[in-house]
């Protein structure tokens, strides 16, 4: 339970080739899967539904709007298209495959160096798809 997604320290697991990584969690049946290499195709999304939208900046978008998000501390903004359904319901497309987008963390909206909200990451949308980047 108390592993994050794209883990690797304090897995006690060694052995020749790439390090060991925590891809998912399975916490109704404490199943903890790992897999080998840190850019492990169950590490990779398209996109995240999220909830709990905390919009500071102004009016909640009623289009799809173009943004820069960060789902990690000192991560490097990333391009992203934000789709707000409610203030407890939103999906972000990635422009660009992301990593280790883990459940329960933030994800934290900017228009350049200005922050517009956060909101928190409820699932990774692991396959790709229609309308979807």
């Amino acid at each position: 339970m108390y592993y994050t997604l794209g883990q690797r320290q304090g897995l006690g697991i060694g052995g020749a080739g790439d390090p060991w990584f925590v891809v998912d969690k399975d916490l109704e049946n404490n199943v903890l899967v790992v897999g080998q290499g840190s850019n492990h195709e169950r590490l990779l999304s398209h996109g995240l539904y999220g909830s709990g939208l905390n919009w500071i900046s102004s009016d909640l978008p009623s289009e799809p709007v173009r943004l820069t998000a960060k789902f990690r501390y000192r991560q490097k903004d990333q391009d992203v298209l934000l789709h707000v359904k409610s203030a407890d319901s939103f999906y972000v497309e990635f422009i660009e495959e992301q990593r280790a987008i883990t459940p329960g963390q933030a994800v934290v909206f900017y228009d350049g160096d200005v922050c517009l909200g956060g909101g928190t990451i409820e699932s990774a949308i692991r396959e790709k798809k229609d309308g979807i980047a």
